[in-house]
């Protein structure tokens, strides 16, 4: 792992659009509730009075979109059994949801709650908007997993939008 949660954040690039940095923020604030146990509605709290927009021991933490992380953030912990069923049924055999890191495990599940439940955005946004963040934070093979396991649910979820809708012409 090459980034740290709390560090990320706020060295976002410059470039990244409000809702880029809420599914930054939303993966920080998964780790968050995982690694403390602090309820969701909390830590939505704590993000929203303490870290956007704010100066942080000399950092500027960037604003992101509050309504579309809470919502991530939210939903994410709502929807978590149901969630980590589809990514389960997505990762290889021998490495069970409960083997990965807790970041990396934070990325699918926000990855795979939007896949699930926010079909206004493109399968392929989500997957590169992902993707970006798990290059945020890992160097090696993690990447290329995050990638392979959005794009499986991506095709369990919405195979139409992505070319493999029913190939013997049924409607």
């Amino acid at each position: 792992m090459t980034g740290s949660a709390s560090s990320e954040f706020s060295s976002a690039p410059p470039h990244a659009g409000r809702r880029s940095l809420a599914r930054l923020a939303a993966v920080q604030a998964l780790y968050q509730i995982e690694l403390t146990g602090t309820p969701a509605g909390k830590v939505i709290a704590e993000f929203a009075a303490h870290r956007f927009g704010k100066e942080i021991d000399g950092e500027r933490y960037a604003d992101a979109d509050r309504r579309f992380f809470a919502e991530l953030v939210g939903g994410t912990t709502e929807h978590g059994a149901a969630l980590d069923k589809l990514i389960s049924a997505a990762l290889p055999t021998d490495w069970p949801l409960e083997r990965l890191e807790r970041v990396l495990r934070a990325i699918l599940r926000v990855g795979a709650f939007e896949l699930y439940y926010r079909s206004d955005v493109p399968v392929r946004v989500v997957i590169n908007e992902y993707l970006e963040i798990t290059h945020a934070f890992f160097e090696g093979k993690e990447p290329g997993m995050v990638n392979g396991v959005l794009d499986r649910i991506g095709q369990v979820l919405r195979a139409a939008e992505l070319g493999g809708s029913d190939r013997d012409g049924g409607a």
